[in-house]
């Protein structure tokens, strides 16, 4: 029970800064257009701000959609398996996912603190400060892979399935 709370403050939070950082890319895309065809040319940052927003959107979310089984992945073998050989199969899906989520927590912390001698181009600051949506966001996926534990993950489409036909007999 609290595991399953936990995921879902989790999953509202970082889907709530994931738009957030999704809303600041359109509003700043919509001032260069603006800005591009009213007074002739688009400030130097614009693009840049896109750019760094979208990549810590989609990082800040991966958790959530990783939880709730919306990320691409192929579950046939997951569900043709016996009892067994399934459990087996998802503790090794779940320590793979939690290694890599791990490893590339550290990497990118790594690399986000050895950019900060540089600046960005556009926006004229440290490049460690957009960098850190890297670690924020695996950080992130890392704690919801551990939330979750070697579970398995929703099917959205064949969970859809299912209820439907539940639903029409």
């Amino acid at each position: 029970m609290f595991r399953d709370t936990l995921l879902t403050l989790l999953g509202r939070v970082t889907t709530g800064l994931g738009g957030l950082a999704l809303l600041i890319t359109l509003l700043d895309i919509l001032y260069g257009v603006v800005t591009r065809y009213v007074v002739g040319q688009a400030p130097i940052w614009s693009d840049e701000l896109a750019r760094y927003c979208l990549i810590a959107s989609a990082l800040l979310i991966a958790g959530n959609v990783w939880v709730r089984g919306e990320h691409m992945r192929v579950a046939l073998l997951e569900r043709r398996l016996g009892a067994t050989a399934r459990r087996v199969l998802l503790a090794y899906q779940w320590l793979l996912t939690l290694a890599l989520a791990v490893a590339m927590t550290w990497w990118s912390w790594h690399y986000a603190l050895s950019v900060g001698y540089f600046t960005s181009q556009g926006l004229g600051i440290s490049r460690t400060i957009p960098m850190l949506a890297m670690p924020l966001g695996f950080g992130l996926l890392t704690l919801q892979v551990l939330v979750h534990g070697p579970r398995p993950l929703p099917q959205p489409g064949a969970d859809d399935t299912a209820s439907a036909e539940g639903a029409a007999s």
